[in-house]
């Protein structure tokens, strides 16, 4: 979907791109490789029939967070029509039908109270119900979420995958994707030279290093990293910086997930 692209300006945070096509184009993580299959079993494509013809596009990531619901970023809602938005779950390459997926239209679109599409306000986070519930046909698993409040170490290795863009010549892949990408604790983040202050503590910083990082269509995906003994949801792809996706000192951004426990499980009941 849209990469809802940040930079720092002597003004601060600058809007937002619109979506760049009306495809299955989407784009992915840079610097990652091909996921191995039925691994990341929590991530799902969000995909939006834009044109009401039946013609759905890969427009943001998401993750199963309840057999019912579809975590998200709240800049991946282009429209408050749940009519628009189908989910696919247990998907590994969005151009081939491999028997694994199961596509489920929305039902309700429930975004935080605090999002102002303004990102460096935060709360870009969204829920999903779905109009069935996902069933167990081994191919995917619902998401651990850190608990309350949690905070991840400074340069603890999570993983960020997703269907985004791979480079900066706009190559879109058609396989998941997934990489390493260390936290970027908030006093690093915060600093005027890296994100400043658009880095809230109720967002997650990882990379930076010029290498690894996400990209458009990874927006709404998920930050799993191994805490607590499990596999853990901690991020949303939230923003990133402004032309080239793998920016030195500009780490891919997302919500944290931890700030927002209560919330969700008031949606979630």
């Amino acid at each position: 979907m849209i990469w809802l692209v940040a930079f720092l300006s002597c003004i601060g945070l600058i809007g937002a791109e619109t979506p760049f096509n009306h495809n299955v184009h989407n784009e992915r993580v840079i610097g990652g490789h091909n996921a191995k299959p039925n691994t990341w079993k929590w991530q799902v494509s969000l995909q939006l029939d834009s044109y009401n013809d039946g013609s759905f596009y890969h427009i943001c990531g998401g993750s199963l967070i309840d057999s019912f619901y579809i975590m998200t970023a709240a800049h991946c809602i282009l429209s408050m029509d749940a009519s628009a938005y189908r989910v696919v779950v247990g998907e590994y390459n969005l151009y081939e039908y491999e028997g694994s997926e199961q596509f489920i239209r929305v039902e309700r679109i429930v975004v935080h109270p605090g999002w102002t599409e303004d990102l460096a306000k935060g709360n870009d986070i969204a829920l999903l119900r779905l109009a069935r519930p996902v069933y167990d046909n081994g191919y995917v698993a619902v998401a651990d979420l850190p608990y309350p409040g949690e905070m991840l170490p400074h340069g603890l290795i999570c993983y960020i995958t997703g269907w985004g863009l791979m480079d900066d010549s706009g190559s879109v892949p058609a396989i998941l994707q997934v990489a390493p990408i260390p936290v970027v604790e908030h006093s690093v983040c915060s600093r005027p030279d890296w994100w400043g202050s658009i880095a809230l503590r109720t967002m997650v910083c990882a990379g930076g290093d010029g290498v690894v990082s996400g990209c458009q269509g990874d927006s709404g995906g998920p930050l799993s990293c191994f805490t607590g003994g499990a596999w853990r949801v901690h991020g949303v792809v939230s923003y990133g910086p402004a032309g080239m996706c793998n920016q030195v000192t500009k780490p891919t951004v997302f919500t944290r997930v931890s700030s927002f426990y209560d919330w969700i499980y008031s949606v979630v009941v």
